[in-house]
C-alpha cells in the first residue's frame, strides 16, 4: 500500500487550514441517562486530534453514532461526545447541530487556529450511507466543502462504502490518521508472516458472522479456539445435543466440514455453564459439553475449557482474539471471557484484540489494557482485513 500519513500532512503545514477528520466516535450510551458508558473510541483518536490542534489547524471532526434512518434522531446525537471530547482535549469543542447545514458552516467559519468543532451525526443525512453513487457523491461534495484537507482516523468504518469514508477522499488531499495507520500496521503482521505458534480465539454469537474469517485463517493458524454462542453449532456438528443454546441449524454441515478439514487445529469447549434461562439471576451449573440438558441454555464456557484454552495460549507467539466466550455482560457468565482474556494478557506473545465486543469486554471487566499488544477499534473492519477483503476506506486513501 502507498498511503500518505498525518506526518506528511503536518510536514506541509496545517496552521490556519481547515482539516476534516473522519473519526469513529460511535460510543455506547446509557439508554436511561444518555451518558457515555465507554469512551475508548474517543480516546483512540486523541493522538491525531492533539497533533492537529498543536500544529494550529482548524479541526473539523465528523462521525456517525448508532444507526439512525437518514434523518435527525435525538437519541443518536453526538452532543454528549462533544462534551467528553472537550474534557479529554482540555479545551472546548464547538458543536454543530447539523452536519453540512447552516450550523456546521457557521461553526467551521468561527474556528480559530488550534480549535475543534464536531459536526452532528453523519447518518442524519441519507447521502452518507446511500448505495446510489450520485446521492452519496452530492453529500460528499457538501462535506468536503468544510475542509481543505482530509484525515481518515475511523478504522471502525473503513469497511463501509460511505460518503465520509469512500467519497470525500477523492475530493480533498487525504491522509491516514495515526489510529488507522497503527491498525493497518498491526493487522498486516497477522496477514504476513506471523511469529509462530499463531493462535486465534474466536467467540461471539454466530458462526455465519465469522465463517469467512475462519475459512481465511484456517490454513494459516496453528490453533483455532472457539467459544461463545458460536461453539454450540460446532458441538452440534460433532453430534452433541446443545439443549436450548444458540444454534444455527443451517450451519451444522458447514461446521462439520470445517472440523474434518482442520485436523486438530480447532479446539472446542469441553464444558459449559448451562442456565435455566437467559437471565443474569438464572440458576446455572457447569456441565460437560456433550451433556447439556435439553431445557438448558449454554451461556459461558466452563473452567476446564478455560484451563485448556489457557494451555494452548501459553506457548503462542502471536495471538488474535475476536469475540467473548460467554454473555460477559452478566457477571455470572463472565468468567470464561475473563479467564481467556487474562491468559492472552499473560502470554509472551504479540497479542491483538480484534475490536467490537472483545474490546468492550476488556474494559467492562476492568482488565489492564496495556497488557495487550493492540486493542483494535474496529471489529468488523479487522475481520474483513484478515479475510483479505478490499476495504473501501483504505482503498480511497491509497495513492
Amino acid at each position: 500500500m502507498s498511503i500518505r500519513t498525518l506526518d506528511d500532512l503536518l510536514a506541509e503545514g496545517v496552521s490556519g487550514r481547515r482539516v476534516l477528520v473522519r473519526a469513529d466516535l460511535n460510543v455506547p450510551l446509557d439508554k436511561q441517562t444518555g451518558d457515555i458508558t465507554d469512551d475508548g473510541r474517543i480516546r483512540a483518536v486523541l493522538p491525531t486530534l492533539g497533533a492537529l490542534v498543536e500544529a494550529g489547524a482548524k479541526v473539523v471532526v465528523c462521525s456517525h453514532l448508532g444507526r439512525p434512518k437518514g434523518a435527525p434522531d435525538p437519541q443518536f446525537s453526538l452532543r454528549p461526545v462533544a462534551g467528553r471530547l472537550g474534557e479529554l482535549l482540555g479545551s472546548r469543542v464547538h458543536f454543530a447541530t447539523d452536519t453540512v447545514g447552516e450550523s456546521a458552516r457557521a461553526a467551521v467559519e468561527a474556528l480559530a487556529d488550534g480549535e475543534v468543532a464536531l459536526l452532528e451525526n453523519l447518518r442524519f443525512n441519507k447521502g452518507e450511507t446511500s448505495k446510489d453513487d450520485a446521492e452519496r457523491g452530492a453529500f460528499a461534495d457538501q462535506l468536503a466543502a468544510l475542509g481543505d484537507a482530509y484525515v481518515d482516523d475511523a478504522f471502525g468504518a473503513v469497511h463501509r462504502k460511505h460518503a465520509s469514508v469512500h467519497d470525500v477522499p477523492a475530493r480533498l488531499p487525504h491522509v491516514a490518521g495515526r489510529l488507522v495507520l497503527r491498525e493497518v500496521e498491526v493487522l498486516s503482521k497477522l496477514t504476513g508472516e506471523p511469529e509462530r505458534p499463531y493462535v486465534v480465539v474466536l467467540g461471539g454469537s454466530k458462526v455465519s458472522d465469522k465463517l469467512a474469517v475462519i475459512e481465511a485463517l484456517l490454513p494459516t493458524v496453528d490453533r483455532l479456539l472457539i467459544g461463545g454462542g458460536m461453539c454450540f453449532t460446532f458441538l452440534k456438528a460433532q453430534g452433541h445435543e446443545v439443549g436450548s443454546s444458540l444454534l444455527e441449524e443451517e450451519m451444522v454441515a458447514t461446521c462439520r466440514n470445517l472440523l474434518e478439514r482442520s485436523g486438530n487445529k480447532i479446539l472446542l469447549p469441553v464444558d459449559v455453564v448451562a442456565a435455566d434461562a437467559f437471565a443474569p439471576d438464572a440458576a446455572h451449573d457447569t456441565v460437560p459439553a456433550d451433556g447439556i440438558p435439553s431445557k438448558r441454555v449454554g451461556l459461558d464456557i466452563g473452567p476446564e475449557t478455560v484451563a485448556g484454552f489457557a494451555a494452548a495460549l501459553k506457548g503462542a507467539r502471536t495471538i488474535f482474539w475476536n469475540g467473548p466466550m460467554g454473555v460477559f455482560e452478566m457477571p455470572a457468565f463472565a468468567h470464561g471471557t475473563r479467564g481467556v482474556a487474562e491468559a492472552i494478557a499473560k502470554a509472551e506473545a504479540f497479542t491483538v484484540v480484534g475490536g467490537g465486543d472483545s474490546a468492550a469486554a476488556v474494559r467492562a471487566l476492568g482488565l489492564d489494557e496495556s497488557a495487550f499488544g493492540h486493542i483494535s477499534t474496529g471489529g468488523g473492519a479487522s475481520l474483513e482485513y484478515l479475510e483479505g477483503k478490499t476495504l473501501p476506506g483504505i482503498a480511497a486513501l491509497e495513492n
